[in-house]
């Protein structure tokens, strides 16, 4: 297949990875390259070039448009890069396009294109993209929810046609049978105030053992003032690290610690650490409960620091080796990436007959449709 997949623009997707949308967009376009499909990544200058790169974000490309009554110049950079993608790809040859952005023009032009299109829900609602979902009237296009508790979360915007979960490259995040000698917990991800650092830390100082850190900091405000004053010798930040080196971190770990402070949409930091063999304590929010289970995990309420030094402790005492099976049974990026080529292929089918009336096109979004482990979302209204 000749497939366009259009990516997030604020950060590169290359590593080190900003955060688990960039990650996942990489994999997708590699995965389907080793596959043998024909595939474009839409996504700003700085990605990398060997993964079908076509940059469609760039400082010289804006200058001859002109930026002097933007008010907010990143936006509008982001706004025109889209705008001029849309436009061209109305004469670009391709069988399929994958929206794997979070923008509102991508779907509101998707009736513009000679080619059907494929968006990926990654985020609960927000008013840009909802606006841009409610302005979607493209016969051949299809939404897709990475957990279900995102497609309930959407339910009152758009029916999710298929849950496809998000995968990891099982390969890349080796299994660890045993914890290292000097037992500590890490924390991993975006360091801003959403993903709930600061309570990580607090919970890992009630459990007695010391707190391991990595990721970027993309609020330096938040790290400043709440986190880096409680840093010592038992929290480090270890920076911003490589695949090999943050596998490495969080292999050795005897726990790992999920903080998010809102509705996660997946959790990739969760199924890497599964994969790893890594157990895990987290608040339980979002489609962090679809992804654990008791053999690998312990739920905590949500904001609440004891109980979660209490899920931290319990944890503790989970088999690592049950941790790395639930991983090879939800987070394996075979599995995503089929689940997609089963998808791009149905939307092809029903945009070459376009005779096809709504009946078809019903029995077509039918679960049996999918592999048993790709959940269309029929249930999302009563989905919790």
């Amino acid at each position: 297949m000749r497939i366009g997949i259009i990516a997030h623009l604020k950060h590169p997707i290359a590593e080190p990875f900003a955060g688990g949308l960039e990650m996942h967009t990489h994999l997708l376009a590699r995965s389907l390259r080793d596959r043998g499909h024909a595939v474009t990544l839409f996504a700003s200058s700085r990605s990398e070039p060997g993964i079908g790169l076509e940059a469609i974000c760039t400082e010289t490309a804006i200058q001859t448009v002109g930026t002097t009554e933007a008010s907010d110049v990143p936006f509008f950079r982001e706004h025109h890069a889209y705008l001029s993608l849309m436009i061209d790809l109305r004469h670009r040859d391709f069988d399929i396009i994958h929206n794997n952005s979070l923008h509102y023009l991508p779907v509101a032009m998707a009736d513009s294109l000679p080619m059907p299109m494929v968006t990926t829900l990654h985020t609960p609602p927000f008013c840009w993209l909802e606006s841009g979902i409610r302005l979607c009237a493209a016969r051949n296009h299809s939404f897709v929810a990475v957990s279900r508790s995102v497609a309930a979360l959407w339910n009152h915007v758009t029916h999710s046609d298929a849950v496809i979960w998000n995968g990891i490259d099982l390969q890349k995040f080796a299994f660890h049978p045993r914890p290292d000698v000097d037992p500590y917990l890490v924390w991993y991800g975006r360091i801003v105030p959403e993903k709930g650092l600061h309570l990580a830390i607090e919970a890992a100082r009630q459990v007695g053992l010391p707190l391991r850190i990595a990721g970027p900091i993309l609020d330096d405000d938040y790290y400043q003032t709440q986190i880096a004053p409680s840093l010592g010798e038992d929290v480090t930040h270890v920076g911003h690290l490589a695949h090999q080196q943050l596998a490495r971190l969080v292999g050795g770990a005897a726990a790992f610690l999920c903080t998010p402070m809102w509705d996660e949409p997946y959790g990739l930091v969760v199924a890497e650490a599964l994969a790893c063999g890594v157990p895990v304590a987290a608040f339980a929010r979002g489609a962090v409960p679809e992804i654990l289970d008791a053999t690998c995990g312990v739920l905590a309420t949500p904001d609440d620091v004891a109980s979660l030094a209490k899920a931290a402790l319990s944890a503790l005492a989970l088999g690592r080796r049950a941790c790395r099976t639930r991983a090879e049974q939800m987070c394996d990026a075979d599995r995503m990436v089929d689940n997609y080529e089963a998808l791009y292929l149905r939307q092809i089918d029903r945009a070459a007959a376009p005779a096809c009336n709504d009946r078809t096109a019903s029995i077509h979004l039918m679960p049996s449709t999918l592999p048993s482990h790709a959940s269309l979302d029929t249930r999302s209204a009563s989905h919790g």
